[in-house]
Formats: structure tokens, sequence, C-alpha cells
């Protein structure tokens, strides 16, 4: 349920359906951090927990048929999307009956009937391809669609990423970028890695539109975001879009965040956006806090189902020939070249 906020009042249930969907990513990520730890993960995990403003007021700014490109960190926008949690959670435990039959795991998350065309494990990869799908809007004449892409302050430096930059202005594009700065690249803060870490200047020499939001409101994300959307389909051109927010959880499995204090964890934990966005609601005399407790119980029962789910079917077991076949095509010739 995407909602057009510029032109019209958002309702009571749109308000708490955004307190939904944030509790919903918030825990999906603890439920996949309880299984790696119980061993039912293989491989690595690349958690969003303290994204969740940023990650769902995206993506509610967006129609169903808009498609996204996420990073290896793109449960949460696939999720937000409307992406079924059920089949992400069984393909991150490797299980038939998921959204890519248990072999794309964690970083590899589609779900292209709501318009997630893909995850990407490759740093900064999500961009460039994005240009692909605007690309075919623009060429097809496709209306009321755009084409958006996440990335990470970590990426920000990347070539592919800069010159995706530039050939979307080139050709204007129909594409969103956003640049999702949440504090580190790995252990990296952005203002150790660039020279000047104000990343909304990038859209200067690429003439895109810039804007500058405060990532753990989820009301101002999704306002901007349907804003450059609405350029975007006027024809003023491709936008960035920077949200500030802060990962609370860990880069990856590997991560025993020794590179951050204790308290500067503690400290964001106890104003996250979730708490944030609730203690709005309350205070400004949308709900009682029983009823937003209702809806919090309703998100966790939904991430337990889609546990149970997951863990009740087979693991995907594909030999060589199969792998293969789905990697490859058919069409002999075509691989011959």
């Amino acid at each position: 349920m995407s909602y057009d906020v510029l032109t019209r009042e958002i309702s009571n249930d749109f308000y708490k359906e955004l307190l939904y969907r944030m509790i919903k990513v918030n825990r999906f990520e603890t439920e996949l951090l309880r299984l790696q730890n119980e061993g039912k993960v293989h491989g690595t995990l690349h958690l969003c927990v303290g994204e969740e403003a940023s990650v769902v007021g995206s993506t509610a700014a967006l129609k169903k048929d808009d498609y996204i490109f996420t990073t290896h960190r793109g449960h949460g926008e696939s999720i937000g999307k409307g992406a079924d949690i059920r089949l992400i959670m069984a393909e991150i435990l490797g299980k038939t009956g998921s959204s890519n039959r248990g072999i794309g795991g964690s970083m590899h998350v589609t779900a292209p009937e709501v318009g997630v065309v893909g995850s990407n494990g490759v740093v900064g990869a999500s961009v460039p391809i994005s240009l692909g799908a605007a690309l075919t809007i623009k060429l097809k004449k496709i209306p009321d669609r755009v084409s958006v892409c996440f990335f990470g302050d970590g990426a920000a430096n990347q070539g592919a990423v800069l010159e995706s930059m530039n050939l979307a202005g080139a050709w204007k594009l129909p594409v969103i970028f956003v640049l999702i700065e949440n504090g580190y690249a790995v252990s990296t803060r952005p203002e150790e890695a660039s020279a000047d870490p104000d990343f909304v200047k990038r859209a200067m020499p690429f003439k895109l539109n810039p804007f500058d939001v405060d990532g753990d409101d989820v009301l101002k994300v999704l306002y901007t975001v349907a804003k450059a959307r609405e350029m975007v389909l006027s024809g003023a051109g491709p936008c960035l879009i920077v949200e500030h927010t802060y990962r609370i959880s860990g880069h990856s499995r590997s991560d025993v965040n020794s590179y951050r204090s204790t308290e500067e964890i503690e400290t964001h934990i106890k104003n996250d956006p979730i708490k944030r966005y609730t203690d709005y609601l309350i205070s400004n005399g949308f709900f009682g806090a029983e009823e937003l407790e209702a809806v919090k119980r309703s998100a966790e029962e939904e991430v337990k189902a889609a546990v149970s789910y997951a863990l009740s079917r087979p693991d995907a077991d594909m030999g060589a020939e199969e792998l293969e076949r789905l990697v490859y095509s058919d069409d002999h010739d075509r691989r011959a070249l």
C-alpha cells in the first residue's frame, strides 16, 4: 500500500501502517540475528537495525510497479516494498519455497511482483543496474513509473556510482538515487574516506535534483521521496536523496564493534526511529499506547509466522547441473558469443 502524500492527507490507518512496517523490519532482522547465532543461517548477514525509518519511509512513497534495486543490506527495503517475508526468510535460511529457490541467500533477495528487481552483494553495483530499468522506462514511455537505487556512504566514491550519476543526468533518466548515510562503511566514518562528506553536493556536477533529509524521521523521508518521485515524473530529471541515519547492528556477522563504543550505540538505541515515531504518534494524539502495542504484537506475530514457515521447509538441494541451468541460458548459440 503506497500513498500519494503530496496530494492527500495521510490517514490514521496509514500512520499506523508505517509503524507496522518499521516494527516488522526490525523484528525480521533481530530474528535473523538469533537464527544466525543458532547456526541456522549459512553465510553472512548484513542487518539494518536502526535504519527502519529510512527503508520504510522511502519505499512507502513508491508505487507497486516502481523498480527498486537494493544493496547487500537490502532486507528492509524489500520488506517495505511489500515482499513476502515468508519467502525472504526461507531464502536466507537456504530453504525451498523461497524467493530464489534457497540458492541466493541474504544478499540476493528478489520480489519482482512488487518491483524488487534484486539485491546485490557488490558494493555500489545496484546503481548502474538501476539505470537499465530507468532507460527501459524512458524508451518504452512507461507512465507513472520510476527506478530507485539504494546505496550507502561506503559506495559513494565508487567510480561506477559516479559514472551512473553522470549518465542519468546527461540522459535525464527517471531514476532516484537514495544514499543511506548510516555512519559507517564497515568501520570507516564518511569523513575518513571522503574529502568532503557532504554527499548531497554530489548532485551538482551531474545536474541531479538534491535532497537532504533526517533519515530517522519516517514522515520526512516519506515526503522527501514522494516529492523526488513527482519531480522525476514531471521531467525535471533524476534526483539524489541523502538520508542520514545510524546502523545500530554490526556491519556483518563478523563485526564485534571494536571501532565504536557501547555508549555510542546505546545513545542511538534510546532514540531509535521506531521509538521516535511511536512517541510522535502518542504525543500528537493519533493513537494511545495500548493501540500501538497491539500494532507491535501484530507485526511480531507476522515475523514469527515467517520463521515457522521457513523452518518447516526442506533445505534447498541442487546438483551442479541444475545450478548451471538456472545460471545460464539454454540458447547455446547466444552462450557461444
